[in-house]
């Protein structure tokens, strides 16, 4: 995005919420913003029920008006790739570098060669937890898409920074014309990486139980032992700074004890797919038994 276009593409995307609100099969969405050096782009994920009602929504006249409107305010072109949920491998996390690579004709061969190798290098690296390759979309997506997946972002970064890597893009310049690597962050999923390779990703809903499992006591006794009789009543802070420091101690403290309490509760966030209704009836009913604890 042009710098001096951020209020009109916020207004833009504003708009376009709106519409695609109504669409056929959207579930739900969510906008990245740029995080520099890492990422400069805006990140936009759109969840639909089919992969139909996604292509659906990528053509239509709604859409591609959007997209005209949008294109003045846009540093080179717009990417769109589709990947589907349902299909095995790794799904886009916090910790997840989504890698798109526009190939010259005629040089598919020579790419897929290359990209055994850098899936080979990739599991040498510390943290690597899994991998994906998404082919082009005619019509829609150009590019193949590539998808990979560490257990923390400093693991995933030391990867994208790593010499090996570095000699390995090199030599793809000979049959690319275009290679993005972007960084994704969303949801509480930075807290919760010990899902397993393999296994679909955790529910949101059982993110945010555990994250409430942890949130209301730290509130509680916080707000119990040192924001009543300390900040309020001893310091007189006003009640909206006394609130802030509570939210910023709290926030600290669930970036420790989400992830242990997390790793604790694998078995349930990703049971495997033979005993999964039990064990999630099991598990809600532990949480809901600690909640009332």
């Amino acid at each position: 995005m042009r710098p001096e276009c951020a209020e009109a593409f916020a207004r833009w995307q504003d708009a376009t919420s709106a519409i695609i609100g109504g669409f056929p099969g959207f579930i739900d969405q969510k906008v990245i913003p740029p995080s520099p050096p890492a990422q400069d782009d805006w990140v936009i994920v759109q969840r639909f029920t089919a992969t139909e009602t996604a292509l659906a929504w990528l053509r239509s006249p709604q859409r591609l008006q959007r997209v005209e409107d949008v294109a003045p305010m846009l540093i080179g072109r717009d990417d769109v790739h589709i990947v589907d949920d349902a299909d095995a491998g790794v799904l886009p996390a916090p910790v997840s570098a989504v890698i798109s690579t526009r190939i010259k004709p005629g040089q598919e061969d020579a790419y897929r060669a290359w990209e055994r190798r850098i899936a080979a290098a990739q599991l040498r690296a510390p943290g690597f937890q899994g991998y994906r390759l998404e082919p082009p979309t005619p019509g829609v997506q150009d590019d193949w898409l590539a998808i990979v997946r560490f257990d923390s972002e400093a693991n995933l970064q030391a990867w994208l920074d790593s010499p090996e890597r570095r000699k390995l893009i090199e030599e793809a310049d000979a049959f690319t014309e275009e290679f993005h690597a972007r960084i994704a962050r969303t949801g509480f999923d930075q807290w919760f990486s010990s899902a397993a390779t393999g296994r679909a990703a955790i529910p949101a809903w059982k993110q945010n139980m555990i994250v409430v499992l942890m949130l209301y006591p730290i509130v509680f006794l916080f707000g119990t032992f040192v924001a009543t009789p300390l900040l309020l009543n001893r310091l007189h802070l006003p009640f909206a700074i006394s609130l802030f420091i509570g939210n910023f101690v709290s926030v600290v403290l669930l970036s420790y004890l989400v992830p242990w309490t997390s790793n604790r509760f694998t078995w349930w966030l990703q049971p495997s797919s033979r005993t999964a209704g039990r064990i999630e009836v099991g598990g809600t009913l532990l949480l809901i038994a600690l909640y009332i604890l």
